[in-house]
């Protein structure tokens, strides 16, 4: 049997900033690759619709993450996958304990109550980018501070602490984030947390995640820490950057625009199809790790018990999907797409998530229907030093 060979992981070399790296989609043409990640951990790289979800709901697959292979080119894991808390870590009923009542803070009726509330934070931030006038950073001025703001309130984290949910972000996501930077802003952070779970237990305040947590739950108080702090990462890292690369990629498709820009009132179905498009485009190795706790055949190729299996969102391409896969169409039904995952562990916000973007894409470009990029696409600067793929920023005009 002919031994598969090991490919250097190509990543922070996009021939565009919105494509996969150099050499990736040839490293998976012919199924799953087997790769070294820059971390010297080896594994496969599972990139076809089914694989992926294959490894994403099968059993055989534990989403514990100690030793997998990663992105960080030196030093330990910020976040141990054994610390209390680390929710997409975990397998079976641990999981679920604390995945079930989390879940009831972002079911749909929960997110149909915020939507006025996020409407107004969004049109307060384009009030103000108008006021201002162009050009403006569409980072800066609307995707960090709403999904910052719009985090902290689901979760009834005071709102004057956005800089410090984003310096703890940026060490916990970071390629070559700091264990010792993290665990201090996050200690600071913990400090607001426990707080305000304090006041939420003494009221019996039920109206926002900590307050279900502490009241609701039989959650220890590291559990409690962790969670919050991962749900603010993570939830304003995750729509920041898919809503500006939302926007870029409609900018580098114009006839695309011109369909938005036609009628408005089918946000819903067109952020579908830009987050199929938009993570499949992007999605290298990065991916979302799995370990075999027994011999899985996948796409012809058996992953050994003890090897890890990452699963890449260029499966979103994949034409077992949809006709055209590779080709972004806003005209298109909507399609069972892995942007917000796939199996027991999928986005546990992918409600708030949707509510979110649907709302920023219908506001602004109601509100700036000219609105073009100041700077050149691939003259923009991008977040190569993050885990999380995105713009750093977006300059605009009108």
């Amino acid at each position: 049997m002919t031994e598969v060979p090991v490919c250097p992981v190509p990543h922070d070399n996009r021939v565009h900033p919105l494509g996969p790296p150099a050499g990736f989609e040839d490293a998976i043409r012919n199924g799953p690759a087997r790769m070294r990640w820059p971390n010297g951990v080896e594994g496969w790289v599972v990139s076809s619709y089914a694989g992926a979800r294959k490894v994403l709901s099968d059993k055989r697959f534990s989403a514990n993450r100690n030793g997998a292979p990663t992105m960080r080119s030196e030093g330990e894991p910020v976040v141990e996958s054994d610390q209390p808390g680390k929710l997409h870590a975990m397998d079976g009923e641990k999981h679920l304990r604390l995945r079930r009542p989390l879940a009831r803070g972002f079911m749909v009726r929960r997110m149909a109550s915020m939507r006025p509330r996020i409407q107004r934070i969004v049109d307060e931030h384009l009030d103000e980018m108008e006021r201002k006038s162009a050009p403006a950073d569409l980072v800066a001025s609307l995707c960090l501070p709403v999904s910052s703001l719009v985090i902290a309130e689901l979760l009834g984290v005071p709102p004057a602490h956005q800089e410090l949910f984003q310096a703890t972000a940026r060490e916990m996501l970071g390629k070559n984030g700091s264990r010792a930077e993290y665990e201090a802003k996050a200690a600071e952070l913990g400090q607001v947390i426990g707080n305000v779970a304090a006041i939420k237990k003494a009221t019996g305040d039920t109206g926002d995640m900590i307050g279900l947590m502490v009241n609701e739950t039989d959650f220890s108080m590291k559990e409690l820490m962790l969670l919050t702090v991962v749900l603010l990462a993570a939830g304003h890292e995750t729509t920041s950057n898919l809503f500006g690369i939302f926007v870029l990629t409609l900018f580098e498709h114009s006839e695309q625009l011109e369909i938005l820009q036609r009628d408005l009132s089918r946000a819903d179905v067109i952020v579908e199809e830009l987050m199929r498009y938009a993570t499949g485009r992007l999605s290298g190795v990065g991916g979302i790790q799995r370990k075999a706790v027994e011999d899985v055949e996948v796409d012809g190729v058996t992953i050994k018990a003890g090897e890890w299996a990452v699963v890449s969102l260029h499966a979103n391409l994949d034409e077992e999907l949809c006709p055209r896969a590779n080709e972004l169409d806003l005209e298109r039904r909507t399609v069972s797409h892995l942007g917000l995952g796939f199996g027991p562990h999928k986005c546990l916000g992918a409600n708030l998530a949707r509510t979110e973007l649907q709302i920023l894409l219908k506001s602004l470009f109601t509100r700036f229907p000219n609105i073009r990029p100041a700077v050149p696409v691939r003259e923009m600067s991008f977040r190569d030093d993050m885990l999380t793929y995105g713009a750093a920023s977006i300059p605009v005009a009108w």
